[in-house]
């Protein structure tokens, strides 16, 4: 029980009931450290304002969708000793964010590209910014879902203005109309405005086979995703490797069991 009920309501209505999570703990504190006032009302505020950061971390998480809990600190660099670690550890700082570029991942599938984009946009959810990791197909999906009840304008606008738009799996399915054209507008509303990342199995040189149906207009989308953007190449072993199968043995004949002589 916390050391004045009385301030229960009142906290509420300051909407501060945060800090009777740790009242009754700063006010021992207090006691036995024989704090002055304002240090202890220090010690609430400091709690309150970590509540805060920590309950908007977790609502920006939330909203990232990310698939799963993919970091910078967990991903493996061994695996990949071609990949430009000092440009990785730049990306992270978010400073392509500031430069509203894009971040185009390429390599073969298991490299690790959806855990590096997830990871990136981990970092940027750390500095307080907006975050949406989704597939192309999803995205897309969305889209049509929108467009078919009468929502397609709101969903759209939502896309473009989110700070970092991680799109996964790139050209794994080609574009066709309308998918192609609200691809195209989409990144051509994004374009010098938000910042985007591109993970896909194609090889940068075949990113235009991902718009089979219009190369003119694959090629306007491209021009404005490659414009100053940052490239990294993932080249190695797939992480999905499948596990070597355990070597077979003959199976042992039962005891007394016999055997058919040619």
């Amino acid at each position: 029980m916390h050391p004045n009920p009385e301030l229960t309501p009142l906290l509420k209505q300051l909407r501060l009931s945060g800090i009777l999570d740790s009242l009754e703990v700063r006010n021992r504190e207090a006691i036995d450290r024989k704090l002055a006032y304002t240090d202890f009302l220090n010690l609430l505020i400091q709690d309150e304002v970590a509540r805060r950061d920590q309950k908007r971390l977790a609502l920006r998480l939330h909203r990232a969708n990310f698939r799963s809990h993919k970091t910078l600190e967990a991903f493996d660099f061994e695996r990949l000793p071609t990949l430009n670690r000092a440009l990785i550890h730049d990306l992270a700082t978010c400073r392509f964010v500031a430069e509203k570029v894009a971040v185009l991942i390429c390599g073969p599938c298991g490299t690790g590209k959806s855990h590096l984009a997830q990871a990136l946009g981990h970092c940027a959810v750390r500095q307080g910014l907006d975050v949406l990791f989704t597939s192309q197909s999803q995205l897309l999906a969305s889209l049509n879902a929108a467009r078919a009840t009468g929502t397609f304008e709101r969903r759209f606008q939502q896309l473009v203005h989110v700070s970092v738009l991680i799109i996964d799996d790139f050209g794994l399915k080609p574009l066709r109309p309308p998918e192609d054209e609200d691809f195209h507008e989409l990144v051509a509303e994004r374009y010098e405005q938000t910042a985007t990342v591109l993970t896909s199995n194609l090889d940068f040189s075949e990113w235009g086979d991902a718009f089979p149906t219009n190369k003119m207009l694959g090629a306007a989308t491209l021009d404005r995703l490659r414009h100053g953007a940052y490239r990294v190449i993932l080249d190695g072993d797939s992480y999905r490797a499948p596990k070597p199968l355990p070597e077979s043995t003959p199976p042992a004949l039962a005891k007394g069991a016999k055997t058919l002589q040619s």
